[in-house]
């Protein structure tokens, strides 16, 4: 078995039989399907989130082997991920308890439980009101991009959605990265993630007021080079991302619109 307690919780969870003490913690329902569960739990008079995994059982195991996927297995993942975005200097959750046993992939048991990230803003919901601000979201944006990417780790659900703002640092912004349960860690991160994490993102900017500098913007930051060398070195890459990022809106739409068109300079 394989344990995890942070001090601040050590008076209220023990490693005896720490599965079943997080597993019996009540709290608000955020999600719940057949083999886990999130929810929303205070302990100590702080609020906390656990997320309870149950073995994703061989069928799914089967079902992501066969579609050439790594499963994801149970908590482990979005601890590690965790640990790992921490070194990297990237702002993500905080690990409060973690807990995995069992040998075998299909019924592992495992848990974790983080602090909830009060006072923030989802970016999916912020609207900016000024150039200034915007400016420092890109470049902050681009930044935990790179410093991800670098570091061998790629989101899978690489959405504004998942990035929080914490409320009242808008001159500085101070983001955190979120939704870590399906990241992949390699020492490199391969081409077509780099591409689907980064066109995600934009697909998901798609509703906000962008402009070609904003996207010229990100570009420079993300690869921490001058504009002209990254359209130099990067074209590829970029066009790539446009095209992942066009892809994931036509699967809801029948066309792209004109201000969109217009900003990916298709007109």
């Amino acid at each position: 078995m394989k344990t995890f307690i942070s001090d601040v919780l050590k008076p209220y969870l023990d490693s005896e039989d720490l599965f079943s003490q997080i597993d019996a913690l009540q709290g608000e329902v955020y999600r719940k399907v057949e083999r886990r569960r999130t929810i929303k739990t205070i302990i100590g008079g702080q609020n906390y989130f656990a997320k309870i995994h149950f073995g994703v059982g061989w069928q799914e195991i089967i079902k992501n082997l066969l579609q050439a996927r790594l499963p994801v297995l149970g908590a482990r993942n979005e601890w590690l991920a965790i640990k790992k975005l921490e070194a990297a200097d990237v702002p993500t959750m905080k690990a409060a308890a973690f807990v995995e046993y069992g040998w075998n992939p299909a019924a592992q048991y495992s848990a974790i439980v983080t602090h909830a990230l009060e006072n923030t803003i989802s970016l999916e919901d912020y609207v900016v009101e000024s150039p200034q601000v915007k400016r420092r979201l890109i470049e902050e944006l681009a930044t935990m991009s790179r410093r991800m990417h670098l570091a061998g780790l790629n989101h899978r659900d690489f959405y504004l959605c998942h990035f929080l703002m914490d409320i009242g640092t808008e001159s500085e912004p101070v983001l955190r990265l979120i939704d870590l349960h399906r990241a992949q860690i390699r020492e490199v991160v391969p081409d077509r993630w780099q591409v689907k994490d980064l066109g995600g993102l934009l697909f998901s900017a798609f509703d906000k007021t962008l402009t070609r500098r904003d996207l010229f913007r990100f570009m420079r930051a993300y690869r921490g080079q001058s504009l002209r060398e990254t359209l130099a070195n990067d074209d590829a890459l970029w066009r790539r991302v446009t095209v992942r990022a066009k892809r994931l809106y036509l699967q809801d739409h029948e066309s792209m619109p004109d201000h969109i068109s217009a900003l990916l300079n298709e007109s």
